[in-house]
């Protein structure tokens, strides 16, 4: 069975992470990428640490598998006219440039639609086309601050904190292929395409879910909980003789069997515990309480008993344990592929699976090299050898 977006072709001019990160659901999809890099050194990210033995970065390995890649002289009118032209023969154009910049090239939306209309564009900005910010470059921890996400996460004495992954790129990359995949379902019924624009800001005010509306219907400005759950109790991490483990007794009846489990059973009947209110009042006592026999016990151990009883527990594994999994291993999120260069490379495998797909793989190819697939791509697109070979003494190709 071929892979869901079989035959949609992508255009993917966008750079760093949130653009490829869009695409590369795209193209775990099925999508045709195209990934269109700048000469003369391609994706910025490709300069970005860690960088492999082989001098390959590992920042631009985790964002740009299953694409093809095409080198062009963005700064040469050829080079412009070109990307217009392999534009207006995509479904889809994918670009995040800072708010003007496709219009400057001469490549806005309502220009491309008249030759193809067709024709989808999604784009990704820092802070919105719109208000005074939509010129504000778009990088992560900016828009982490200012979507108010950091002021969420961290611990009490320590303060806003911002999350140990680039969330706001890579949120706003999922709300994109979203619209892209809804603008093409809309496209399919009218046989018209349409722009599809989100931001980091809005990407990560959308992820606000019951703090923001905290704030809009109480007026409360909720601060940073540490590992505490803002408004459940017992709901966090807890300290065992080994280390920290996970525990989530969500209702009453979880609260009471943890009790019986712990060997607390008078626990849900003190006037401090009676409810989820009072514990929340009293949630230091309460943490000191459980946490006395939690101690006593290792936190893989805990965390098979609570599990077995209904109750969600686990232990706060580092990436060795992760990766090392039995679950993880069992799951096959890790997949292997071979890279030109490196040989052997693991990555991180897409979240979804599909039953028409077995065995699941959806790492299929390697983060292309430099214009690994110029020659090869722009032949798909009608271009005939003579053009690409003038191109290429032009410094237009790579």
């Amino acid at each position: 069975m071929s892979l869901p977006l079989a035959g949609l072709k992508v255009l993917d001019l966008s750079r760093a992470l949130s653009g490829p990160f869009s695409t590369m659901i795209l193209a775990d999809l099925g999508a045709q990428v195209i990934k269109v890099e700048p000469l003369p050194n391609g994706d910025m990210t490709r300069g970005w640490g860690p960088i492999d033995r082989e001098g390959i970065s590992v920042y631009y390995l985790s964002a740009n598998r299953n694409k093809e890649g095409v080198a062009v002289n963005f700064r040469d009118p050829e080079g412009l006219a070109l990307l217009r032209r392999l534009a207006v023969r995509s479904d889809v154009v994918i670009e995040n440039f800072k708010v003007g910049t496709m219009e400057s090239m001469g490549m806005a939306y309502e220009e491309l639609v008249k030759d193809n209309p067709r024709l989808i564009m999604g784009s990704i900005s820092g802070f919105g086309r719109e208000g005074p910010a939509k010129g504000w470059a778009g990088f992560d921890q900016i828009a982490q601050g200012y979507a108010g996400l950091m002021s969420l996460t961290g611990m009490p004495d320590t303060g806003a904190t911002r999350v140990g992954v680039p969330i706001g790129d890579l949120t706003a990359g999922m709300w994109l292929a979203i619209g892209v995949l809804a603008a093409v379902a809309a496209r399919d019924r009218t046989g018209v395409g349409q722009h599809v624009d989100t931001s980091l800001l809005a990407g990560l005010m959308a992820l606000l879910s019951v703090q923001g509306q905290r704030y809009l219907n109480l007026g409360e400005v909720p601060t940073p909980n540490g590992n505490a759950h803002p408004v459940l109790a017992p709901y966090g991490t807890f300290e065992t003789a080994d280390g920290p483990l996970n525990l989530a007794p969500a209702t009453e009846a979880m609260w009471t069997r943890l009790c019986e489990l712990l060997g607390l059973d008078d626990l849900p009947l003190d006037s401090r515990f009676l409810t989820n209110t009072k514990r929340m009042e009293n949630s230091v006592e309460l943490k000191r309480v459980l946490e006395s026999r939690l101690r006593s016990g290792l936190r893989d151990e805990w965390s098979s008993l609570f599990s077995a009883n209904g109750i969600p527990a686990g232990p706060i594994n580092d990436l060795k344990n992760v990766f090392s999994d039995a679950q993880v291993v069992a799951c096959g999120i890790v997949e292997q592929i071979t890279h030109p260069v490196l040989g052997p490379l693991s990555m991180v495998g897409s979240a979804l699976r599909f039953s028409g797909n077995s065995p699941h793989r959806s790492v299929r190819t390697h983060a292309p090299l430099l214009g690994e697939h110029t020659e090869r791509v722009l032949g798909e697109y009608g271009l005939s050898a003579n053009e690409i070979s003038v191109l290429q003494r032009n410094g237009v190709l790579h």
